[in-house]
């Protein structure tokens, strides 16, 4: 799936007032730190959801520098079959059909499907076959069984609540390797320059951290390496800026600090969009899913790092 398909905190109202979880990342059971974690974050956005926001995404024919670095991170031989979970529109489908992998893609989301089939047919790939499945779902009935692919992959598409039976789920399926991305904060939705500056960076929850030591628990032998991804958001004001920053903190650090402490911290963060927002030399000029870029942005950007890990059986 798409990169915000990660779960992230709630906030106001939802956000417990006492006996709150904090992520220690000195646990020895690191699956059941992932699970509490996630009950203190806003729950993974459904397939419905997804289905609506397919119908905004643009399917990029040409690979972006993030899927050209995974791919060769991926490391996936000529002539092996590929599982694509999370697929999304087909980002790693597309260009790993045109070099002829026979590819399962699967997704929750019909909407997604939908127009990763229609790239596919507008490129005359015939060897990418789109299944409508989740994480949670009968892999097996739905024709995925154990050592079914050579390789398994899952980019920025791990939004469950068990995080090791997904990460055996793909090690199952796959007969020779797994690479998988995710985040090195909370979530890709977050800023980790903003988090830092507003003094809740040490909160974010380390996704990445949970994934590699379940997996070196599970005595396999995890890889690590880092995508960077660059985008650009802008905005019509001031106000409209920190309200879509409010909630990008709310969402990361709500579930994990005191009411009081993020009261503080949405202060701090006044002062910092004030101070960042800057003209937007560039205002009306479409951004990358086509529509008009407004006339403020975030003064060097934002850039989000993807942790990747591959481990081979």
């Amino acid at each position: 799936m798409p990169e915000n398909h990660m779960p992230a905190a709630p906030s106001g109202a939802d956000r417990p007032a006492t006996n709150t979880f904090v992520p220690l990342l000195t646990t020895r059971d690191w699956n059941a730190e992932w699970k509490e974690l996630q009950k203190v974050r806003r729950r993974a956005d459904d397939s419905s959801y997804w289905d609506k926001r397919a119908e905004t995404f643009t399917s990029k024919d040409a690979p972006t520098p993030y899927v050209e670095r995974f791919l060769a991170l991926a490391g996936v031989r000529p002539g092996e079959t590929v599982l694509d979970m999370g697929c999304g529109t087909g980002a790693l489908s597309l260009p790993l059909g045109r070099a002829g992998h026979e590819v399962i893609a699967a997704d929750f989301s019909r909407g997604m499907l939908d127009r990763m089939e229609e790239a596919l047919a507008r490129n005359g790939v015939t060897s990418v076959r789109p299944v409508l499945m989740s994480w949670e779902d009968d892999w097996a009935a739905h024709g995925i069984s154990p050592e079914s692919v050579d390789v398994a992959l899952a980019s920025r598409s791990i939004a469950t609540a068990d995080l090791k039976d997904s990460l055996m789920r793909l090690t199952d399926t796959a007969r020779r390797r797994v690479g998988i991305t995710l985040t090195t904060g909370s979530s890709p939705r977050t800023d980790a320059r903003l988090m830092q500056a507003i003094g809740l960076q040490e909160l974010l929850g380390r996704d990445y951290l949970y994934a590699f030591n379940i997996l070196a628990d599970a005595g396999l032998m995890p890889e690590l390496a880092y995508i960077e991804s660059t985008r650009e958001v802008t905005f019509d004001s001031f106000d409209e800026a920190y309200a879509e920053l409010t909630h990008m903190v709310e969402s990361a650090a709500g579930g994990v600090v005191s009411s009081a402490e993020l009261t503080r911290a949405l202060e701090r963060l006044r002062t910092w969009t004030k101070e960042t927002l800057e003209p937007n030399p560039h205002a009306g000029e479409p951004d990358a899913d086509g529509e008009p870029t407004k006339p403020l942005r975030l003064h060097g950007g934002r850039t989000i790092t993807w942790a990747f890990i591959a481990w081979n059986k």
